[in-house]
């Protein structure tokens, strides 16, 4: 070190060592200067990003307080009707919920939506009709009113023919699955499980086939583990499927259970029933054909079979005159 410090004395002298040691202070304070700044400026953008992310909540609890109140006025809306309806009319209250149930509508408040949606779409229509065909075409005033009635009227009833078309489709597929269903429980029940054990999983094995009818008798399961009987949980079950089958199988067991017979014997015989009347909806489909096929056929093959045969006669008399 003191050789160090002779080689520098040597080289600059006393005062080159003076101004060397400032041109360390000042280096040394512009470094310490230069970190404070990059921290107190790190600060300000997080201060700054704070204050942003504090504004977005703000807005976005804006956001949800009027999305949540428009959720608290449209269950307003639909509690009223509801009460409104159940109050006024409760056995057509309560047929309008069994067709819900049967079209695979399981939410409390659907009688009050469809009584809100039928509304809305008779509104909707009528007015749409009274303001746009005037701008699409001149029509008379009576011609006009007699549309926005007709718009009105298809809004009105447009909700019901969804609602019975939903069911026919889902009324098909039960029909088309319950012989299968049958012979699967016939199968189960000879393999020695017992009634629940078996719909549960015949429940399972027809989940890919028939959706509809496998999520009914899961809610027939959860509704015998809550305590309902086998009869009451069938008989449950044949009301959300909607078919005489299945009101017919919930009486069989029944009987089968108060008599004491064998309840295998009686599903191996109605699974034959069953068995035997997909077979003849399928040949009465069959024996409809040629009767439903004779309106097409005298619309679309028969004109062209009489112009085949009757235009070169035609045109032969007509060139022969001349």
């Amino acid at each position: 070190m003191d050789a160090l410090s002779d080689m520098l004395f040597d080289l600059f002298g006393d005062g080159s060592l003076k101004v060397l040691a400032l041109i360390v202070f000042v280096a040394t304070a512009a470094t310490a200067f230069g970190v404070m700044a990059l921290v107190h400026s790190r600060g300000a953008v997080k201060r700054r990003a704070a204050g942003i992310n504090q504004n977005s909540g703000e807005l976005g609890e804006s956001n949800n307080s009027l999305r949540r109140s428009s959720l608290k006025a449209i269950q307003r809306v639909l509690d009223y009707t509801s009460k409104h309806y159940e109050a006024g009319d409760k056995g057509g209250g309560k047929v309008l919920r069994r067709r819900m149930v049967q079209a695979g509508i399981y939410n409390p408040q659907a009688v009050a939506m469809f009584f809100v949606a039928r509304t809305a779409l008779a509104v909707g229509l009528a007015v749409a009709a009274f303001v746009g065909l005037p701008l699409v075409i001149e029509l008379s005033s009576s011609i006009q009113w007699l549309a926005v009635i007709v718009a009105g009227l298809l809004g009105y009833v447009a909700p019901s023919l969804y609602l019975d078309r939903r069911i026919s489709a889902r009324r098909n597929e039960h029909r088309a699955g319950f012989p299968d269903f049958m012979d699967l429980l016939v199968v189960c029940a000879d393999s020695g499980l017992s009634m629940e054990a078996a719909l549960e999983r015949v429940g399972r094995e027809l989940g890919d086939s028939y959706p509809s009818l496998c999520a009914n008798l899961h809610m027939a399961n959860l509704e015998i583990r809550a305590g309902r009987t086998m009869t009451e949980a069938l008989d449950h079950l044949g009301d959300r499927l909607g078919l005489e089958e299945a009101r017919s199988f919930a009486t069989l067991i029944q009987q089968s259970a108060e008599l004491g017979s064998s309840i295998t014997e009686a599903l191996r015989v109605y699974s034959d029933d069953m068995r035997h009347k997909r077979l003849s909806r399928a040949e009465e489909k069959a024996y409809a054909l040629p009767s439903k096929l004779t309106i097409p056929m005298m619309l679309c093959i028969f004109p062209v079979l009489f112009v085949v045969i009757l235009l070169p006669v035609i045109v032969r008399l007509t060139v022969g005159r001349y």
